[in-house]
């Protein structure tokens, strides 16, 4: 193992080599006829290691085997039957072993390094006041969270990009770089080049478990030999459709990294082996957590959640420090949640990752803290009018029931609950995942709504902007009232522009990507095709390339025959006059898009009997 370091103050790269470092792994104490085998076959040295257990708390006897290939403990997993550890990258091995961190400082002592982990009196005073109550409350989080503090604090060495294998990078990617290689304690290249969250968590969770001798389970061991399967996943109450003024929107601060860190979610605390642990299943009904042990992973989880919140991100609104210094604090805050709120998805299906009950006990928890928040809004006197994963929008409330709600929810649900949005009007259709609300500049916040989507035309998406810009300076009943005939009028002129032609063709492009292959639905003898396939067939035709995959644009056109079909889109190249399109088809969609979005609003004629938007076109 040839280790390298670079020396600030020479500007040179030492090189200090191990040559007794061999890569091991580990099997059971009791060794088989076939294991003794597998050992002599790949010339390995075997000694008695003492490893402690994740699941059972309780120290063993294991066989450790050190290799001399990287390539024998690669295929270790298939020779053995039982092996643990194989999968452990041996580079980054050898630095948990031994302490080292990449990325960071150490000093050598008697020609060894040791990691430079120490803060200043100030630094540390800072640190002390931000996390005094974990301290007390929480003593192995706040170790956790105090290692990565002082890691995360030491400078970024005033090098060349290049010096450092580097090449091309900026200030702020090396500064990414350097940060995720100490939290991760993964090569600084690596941390550069690396977009694997997943693999940043394992390199995490081996770290903390190499520390502390722990045995490291395997991936079979880590899903309690279940197969990964679909977990059930966030709540979402059924929106109540209207139009509210002065809506507030509270949002959980990472709902799941809260939930793994408050409910003390992990891999060993989930189904733990205690009866007196079993009673606790009033949150997640699946499942019971562990009372008696600090669960490793919501150490971690918890460290990084409150490093980014309580640490990084006010940094980087800190307008007393330098902008570069706070650039790197928003830097490190982004980077902190990604790993983060990444915490959860890793858990369903990543291979070494992956354990189902952990995953199903995570949005469980989720889906039962915005379930009880709804209640305790109720039961105070609050209007919920939709919920979403981690949101819970309140119509209009006064300011001290917010605060009141926010405080009970810290008290009773242990998370932290904070005002994300307000609206000085919010329209919420029936569907979920589906509403606009107009902020307090007048500006339209618009989510998920058909009417905006990519694929949707611009003629749509401008009908659409054009009808929520009316309703931008509203504050009143009486404002609103003269805003919904503003919206009726412009939604007629968009269709009298169409009717007469009077739109460009650029506007009237639909892009939408291939799920299939265009070639199979070519061969098909269906008599419907969809309309992304009628134009991946007449560019396959024309002898352009179409793939599963690709994006295809279109425009609505005339009925016309094609291949014995009747086909009703071309490839947007191949319309060359506004004539061909069909214009009842476009008002027919822009009609229904709007429709889901404005029904809430009760917008109609008084001259018509009927309420439907699409009622009014006709007249």
């Amino acid at each position: 193992m040839v280790l390298k370091f670079y020396n600030i103050k020479t500007n040179e790269t030492l090189e200090i080599e191990d040559s007794e470092y061999r890569p091991y792994f580990f099997l059971p104490h009791s060794l088989t006829e076939a294991d003794k085998e597998g050992i002599q076959s790949a010339n390995g040295k075997e000694e008695v290691a003492v490893k402690r257990d994740l699941f059972t708390d309780e120290t063993r006897k294991m066989t450790k085997i050190s290799v001399y290939s990287k390539d024998v403990l690669r295929r270790a997993s298939r020779v053995f039957e039982k092996a643990w550890e194989t999968e452990v990258d041996y580079g980054r091995s050898y630095a948990y072993d031994h302490n080292l961190v990449f990325g960071a400082v150490h000093s050598n002592v008697e020609n060894e390094p040791m990691l430079s982990i120490g803060a200043d009196k100030e630094t540390e005073s800072k640190f002390d006041e931000l996390f005094a109550e974990i301290e007390t409350s929480d003593q192995l989080k706040y170790e956790q969270t105090k290692y990565w503090s002082c890691l995360l604090r030491q400078p970024v060495p005033q090098v060349g990009s290049e010096k450092l294998g580097l090449k091309g990078a900026t200030a702020e990617s090396m500064h990414k770089a350097f940060m995720l290689a100490r939290i991760a304690n993964i090569p600084v290249l690596e941390a550069y080049q690396s977009r694997g969250v997943s693999d940043w968590l394992k390199s995490i969770i081996h770290n903390y478990l190499r520390r502390n001798n722990v045995l490291i389970p395997t991936s079979t061991e880590l899903r309690r030999g279940l197969e990964t399967h679909r977990v059930p996943g966030a709540l979402t109450v059924q929106p109540k459709p209207s139009t509210y003024f002065n809506t507030v929107i509270c949002d959980f601060e990472s709902l799941y990294p809260s939930c793994i860190d408050s409910y003390n979610l992990s891999y060993e605390t989930v189904g733990c082996g205690h009866d007196e642990c079993r009673n606790r299943v009033e949150e997640c009904k699946e499942h019971w957590v562990c009372t008696k042990r600090r669960g490793f992973y919501s150490i971690l989880i918890g460290a990084l959640k409150d490093l980014r919140i309580h640490l990084y991100k006010p940094l980087s609104r800190d307008r007393t420090l330098p902008v570069q210094e706070r650039k790197n604090a928003e830097v490190t805050a982004k980077l902190l949640k990604l790993i983060s709120v990444s915490g959860y998805g890793v858990t369903v299906r990543i291979h070494g990752l992956a354990c189902p009950p952990l995953a199903e006990c995570i949005t469980g928890y989720g889906r039962w803290a915005l379930q009880t928040t709804w209640g305790m809004a109720e039961a105070n006197g609050l209007h919920p009018t939709y919920g979403d994963t981690d949101s819970i929008f309140l119509d209009n409330p006064h300011p001290s029931q917010v605060e009141n709600l926010i405080t009970i929810a810290k008290e009773r649900l242990k998370l932290d609950l904070a005002v994300e949005r307000r609206y000085t009007l919010c329209v919420l259709p029936s569907a979920k995942k589906a509403y606009f609300g107009i902020l307090p500049n007048g500006e339209p916040d618009i989510k998920g709504l058909t009417a905006i989507k990519s694929n949707s035309p611009n003629f749509i998406q401008k009908a659409f902007r054009d009808c929520v810009k009316e309703l931008g300076n509203v504050r009143t009943i009486k404002e609103y009232g003269s805003a919904k005939k503003r919206i009726v009028t412009v939604v007629r002129e968009a269709v009298t522009k169409m009717r007469n032609y009077d739109v460009m063709l650029e506007d009237l492009v639909y892009s939408v990507k291939l799920y299939s292959d265009p070639g199979k639905r070519l061969e098909a003898d269906a008599k419907v095709t969809p309309q992304p396939y009628q134009c991946a067939i007449q560019l396959l035709d024309a002898g352009q390339k179409v793939a599963r995959g690709d994006i295809v644009n279109f425009v609505k056109v005339r009925p016309f025959n094609y291949r014995s079909k009747t086909f009703t889109v071309k490839p947007a190249k191949h319309v060359r006059n506004v004539n061909e399109i069909n214009t009842e088809d476009y008002i027919r969609n822009m009609t229904t898009a709007l429709e889901q979005t404005f029904a809430p609003m009760n917008i109609s004629l008084e001259s018509e009997p009927l309420a439907k938007i699409s009622d009014w076109f006709d007249s």
